[in-house]
């Protein structure tokens, strides 16, 4: 709770015995006094009630932008790994191709 929102109920407590007082012994001015204190602190809590979501939408949104950025570079040293794997792969398929042509002519040339 921040401090718009605590004020607000604050003012809201402090019309409605306004508005009570003022009412019971005949006091339009005190009444109506305590009625506008009512609607006062309810915009201020509901102001920073306000405040409050938007707080909490900014650190979710901060903290789904780091989880978001964490995976990424999880994929990326996944796919670097994966990338990695396929070229020694390339690699040593191509020398084994080489090494059975390489054979074949050498037993072609006994032959």
């Amino acid at each position: 709770m921040n401090r718009d929102t605590a004020e607000g109920k604050f003012d809201q407590v402090k019309g409605k015995m306004k508005q009570s007082v003022g009412e019971a012994v005949g006091n339009d001015r005190l009444a109506n006094s305590g009625t506008a204190d009512q609607v006062k602190g309810a915009a201020k809590e509901a102001w920073g009630n306000t405040k409050d979501a938007a707080h909490a939408a900014s650190h979710d949104a901060a903290a789904n932008a780091r989880a978001t950025r964490d995976n990424a570079a999880v994929r990326s040293e996944s796919t670097a790994h994966d990338v990695r794997e396929k070229i020694t792969s390339t690699a040593q398929n191509v020398k084994n191709s080489i090494n059975e042509k390489a054979d074949d002519v050498k037993h072609r040339r006994t032959a």
